[in-house]
């Protein structure tokens, strides 16, 4: 009996972590990377504030650091014309479908001790992701059309 309890408990336990899928991710993600470009799924000019901070200038070779263990990173601006300095998020990567490799990635920003000002969140899809790269990509509606937002990363 008491080996069939420990059984169930250890099940369970393992039952509530992360996939390994997702825990593979984690480890790639660690680090520091560059957000080289953005791009739109529709041509044309937009004013575009990315996770409510900067234009898509300020963004473009930008720094960031994830810290998998805790959840947390930073980016950094830094192109001078835009308020440069570091920023700070909480992060979740959440499975959709193991099959496509295709995730959810929430990214929401705190201060530096890790306190959401604001409780808003961005829901952002890990398109891609590799020892070298990652893309995500953000849908969002203008003119009740779906309008996505391309961000391409390269590992440092």
């Amino acid at each position: 009996m008491k080996k069939l309890i420990l059984f169930l408990l250890t099940i369970s336990m393992l039952s509530c972590g992360s996939s390994k899928t997702v825990r593979d991710s984690k480890k790639v993600i660690k680090g520091n990377w560059t957000l080289n470009a953005i791009s739109y799924s529709e041509t044309g000019t937009y004013n575009v504030s990315l996770f409510g901070d900067a234009s898509k200038t300020c963004f473009e070779g930008s720094t960031w650091q994830f810290i998998p263990n805790n959840n947390t990173g930073l980016y950094t601006i830094n192109d001078t014309s835009c308020s440069t300095g570091e920023r700070f998020f909480v992060f979740t990567i959440q499975e959709i479908d193991e099959t496509t490799g295709l995730y959810d990635f929430l990214l929401k920003p705190t201060n530096k001790k890790g306190k959401s000002e604001t409780n808003q969140g961005f829901r952002l899809k890990l398109n891609a992701l590799s020892e070298t790269n990652m893309q995500w990509q953000q849908t969002v509606t203008v003119d009740n059309k779906p309008f996505t937002i391309i961000m391409n990363f390269t590992k440092l």
